[in-house]
């Protein structure tokens, strides 16, 4: 009985453990979503937190100057005017103006990133868009330190407008209210994509309210917030040396203040190769 009992139970065994030996691997580990480093940077790091912060502080101790001490000319590329051979709009006779990108510049979209990181992946973006533009604008937070500095502009007596290349002019005024930065009123404080024919492009709307202010600080979080000029084809070292030339260089937080956003634009193109230089690469010798 004992001995029967005992070889029940070793086969009993053995079959547990050819039974094991025989399921397939687990499966591996799902790749985590591409867009989620951006996101996690952007939304929720504190590197991020104190990039913006260190941004609009820089900003509003530079307008504070720049209204003390009335600048001749606005920080506003003129009409015709190139990086070579850079012109500024006048600021003769008119009052102080800080003019803003509003997506990732003076609010977070994380109502739509949130969807746009968890929800299904065969979505067309114009659509999705479209929606958000028109939703009651609840999900979204001021970047950190906008609040603030907005409050500080206006007390100073800085007009604060909005540039953005949204669409929906009431959506884009409920999210910049709802953000807690509001006043925007179309037309005045709030510029959107469809008031001029330029699509994209925001240099036909800084030049109508550099006729009527002195821009003296700009911020956004792509180039295109500062001029069209940024907005030409090109490799990724040219863009970058556009940004870089000499007199340009010299309006970076001197006027324009750029604020961080690793998630989308015109910023996350190039391979390997074109992000690093052939004369600045490197590998443990022998590999």
């Amino acid at each position: 009985m004992r001995l029967g009992t005992a070889l029940a139970a070793a086969l009993t065994l053995s079959g547990c453990v050819v039974a094991v030996g025989n399921n397939s691997p687990a499966p591996p580990p799902a790749a985590a979503n591409p867009k989620l480093a951006g996101m996690q940077y952007l939304y929720g790091s504190a590197e991020a937190d104190a990039i913006s912060r260190q941004a609009w502080n820089a900003l509003v101790t530079y307008a504070a100057d720049k209204v003390r001490n009335r600048p001749r000319d606005s920080v506003v590329l003129a009409q015709g005017a190139t990086f070579a051979a850079p012109r500024f709009a006048s600021c003769a006779g008119k009052r102080p103006a800080a003019v803003f990108d509003v997506d990732e510049t003076v609010l977070l979209n994380l109502g739509f990133e949130q969807d746009d990181l968890t929800g299904r992946a065969d979505r067309a973006f114009a659509g999705r868009w479209r929606n958000w533009e028109q939703s009651d604008g609840r999900a979204v937070l001021p970047t950190p330190g906008a609040t603030q500095a907005i409050a500080d502009l206006r007390t100073m007596g800085v007009t604060v407008i909005f540039n953005t290349n949204r669409d929906d002019a009431a959506g884009a005024a409920r999210a910049i209210e709802a953000a807690g930065l509001g006043p925007a009123v179309h037309g005045d404080t709030l510029f959107v994509r469809t008031d001029t024919n330029t699509g994209d492009g925001k240099d036909a709307r800084r030049w109508r309210i550099a006729d009527r202010y002195c821009v003296i600080a700009m911020g956004g979080d792509q180039l295109g917030d500062f001029s069209d000029l940024f907005n030409v084809s090109g490799t990724v070292a040219q863009r970058r040396a556009l940004a870089d030339g000499p007199q340009v260089a010299a309006l970076w937080g001197r006027g324009w203040f750029v604020f961080p956003n690793p998630v989308y634009g015109k910023a996350l193109k190039g391979s390997a190769d074109d992000i690093f230089p052939a004369d600045r690469r490197w590998h443990p010798t022998g590999e």
